[in-house]
């Protein structure tokens, strides 16, 4: 039987989901996607494929899933009944129709995630679901040259919790850099934020998260530029603990082929 391929890009506030993955017990973004997707084509002869699984609370600017079903789709008309079904923190902004030979797993050639933070002061709560904010003082100059630290090729043994057998532990960071926060504003953020860019062909569990944990480090004062250049190397294979929060996190925009 011939099967049919979408490619559905989609944003999220990921703020009260467990993450993207459907599991069990909890409300994750992909989960909640199938269900209106079910009752969008009334069975559930389908399956999707996302491109990232992103974790709890972690927010998609720019995300995608593949879609595979059997009968041909109007990809205009399935964006509609997206727009009608799905909940207010869950928006399909794009469909595409796509042939057997897109896989959205080798596909993209780039992933970017932005970490917005704050320091010097708790932020109003609305704040919560975007930025993480630290109560501490926080040099930022400092936190900038360590971020240029982790350009390029480096073994991320010690940035990865739980790799899976065989998963490859060098990876090499197109972007790593922190600068004043432009990107999103509103009435009740702080005055001043700041955001981290990062971007890779893809990254490894909790990869992110455990940088920008060795970042703030860096910026309170616990460690120093050395020890980021030393936890690079992959001569030390105790991974790092010291993960950021989610709720800071959003995949920014992949970039596919």
């Amino acid at each position: 039987m011939k099967k049919y391929y979408y490619l559905v890009h989609i944003q999220y506030l990921g703020f009260r989901y467990h993450g993207w993955m459907k599991q069990p017990g909890v409300k994750t973004i992909e989960s909640m996607v199938e269900k209106t997707l079910g009752f969008i084509l009334g069975h559930t002869r389908f399956k999707i494929l996302g491109a990232s699984r992103t974790d709890a609370k972690v927010s998609a600017h720019h995300s995608a899933f593949e879609l595979f079903v059997r009968e041909p789709l109007n990809t205009r008309r399935l964006l509609q009944d997206f727009d009608l079904n799905l909940p207010n923190d869950i928006k399909v902004s794009k469909v595409e129709a796509v042939d057997s030979s897109f896989n959205i797993l080798n596909s993209p050639e780039s992933k970017e995630y932005i970490y917005l933070f704050s320091y010097g002061e708790k932020t109003h709560p609305f704040c919560a679901s975007l930025m993480s904010s630290f109560m501490d003082e926080l040099d930022i100059d400092l936190m900038k040259q360590g971020a240029g630290l982790f350009l390029g090729k480096h073994n991320f043994t010690r940035y990865c919790t739980k790799p899976k057998p065989g998963a490859v532990l060098e990876r090499e960071i197109q972007v790593s850099r922190i600068e004043e926060n432009k990107l999103f504003f509103a009435s009740f953020f702080p005055p001043k934020s700041w955001v981290y860019h990062i971007r890779s062909r893809g990254f490894l569990r909790y990869q992110v998260r455990l940088i920008m944990g060795q970042l703030l480090r860096l910026g309170r004062g616990e460690i120093q530029l050395d020890d980021i250049k030393a936890s690079l190397t992959g001569d030390d294979h105790r991974p790092f603990r010291h993960i950021a929060s989610g709720s800071g996190l959003i995949l920014n925009k992949i970039k596919f082929k």
